[in-house]
């Protein structure tokens, strides 16, 4: 038997069994799908988002659907969806918005209090998806703005509903101004508590 027909013939089963692989790895998902993954935690739900790229949409919210048969968003519609879908499976979230200076941005991240960390869309492809940080907005918009080697001038919590489609300020600090005076001073409020989203 000649040696070169079996080594194509291998060579061909090889690519059919990546190509059918990387067309698993890419296969399109639903917020349903989201939903209804009963081992969801926070690092899975990153895993699900790391094929996806980067496309700036200011100022808005992607609708879910688009964002997910697109695959392509920015921080924001990967934070809303992190509060919205892990809320559902129980987890106490916070959406929380850091403005930078000399960035000329914003960026917006998904508390997770359980995980007394944040997710981030720029993190979704690492090992570690979670960044840990403290539960104060302050702590967190240090830890924002390190992560860009930046500087941060105010951080937000505030809420989104896909159903409004409206973002509400819940409280803002302001980085010159004495952390004591912050709004939660005292710790984590009731707007932390993992009520609906």
């Amino acid at each position: 038997m000649n040696a070169k027909p079996i080594a194509r013939r291998r060579r061909v089963l090889a690519f059919a069994a990546l190509a059918a692989l990387a067309a698993a790895r890419i296969q399109a998902f639903t917020l349903s799908d989201l939903l209804s993954d009963t081992k969801m935690n926070p690092d899975r739900f990153a895993g699900y988002f790391e094929d996806f790229d980067y496309d700036v949409h200011p100022f808005d919210v992607q609708d879910p659907d688009v964002f997910l048969a697109t695959r392509r968003g920015d921080c924001i519609d990967y934070a809303v969806m992190a509060d919205y879908v892990l809320k559902q499976d129980g987890y106490s979230t916070t959406l929380i918005r850091v403005e930078m200076v000399g960035k000329n941005m914003g960026h917006a991240v998904c508390y997770v209090r359980q995980s007394t960390a944040y997710l981030d869309y720029n993190n979704r492809k690492y090992l570690f998806k979670l960044r840990r940080s403290g539960q104060r907005l302050r702590q967190i918009a240090n830890d924002v703005a390190n992560s860009f080697d930046a500087n941060w001038t105010f951080a937000s919590e505030f809420t989104y509903t896909y159903k409004e489609d409206v973002k509400r300020a819940v409280m803002t600090v302001v980085k010159t101004d004495p952390p004591d005076t912050d709004p939660d001073a005292a710790g984590p409020g009731p707007s932390r508590n993992g009520s609906g989203s």
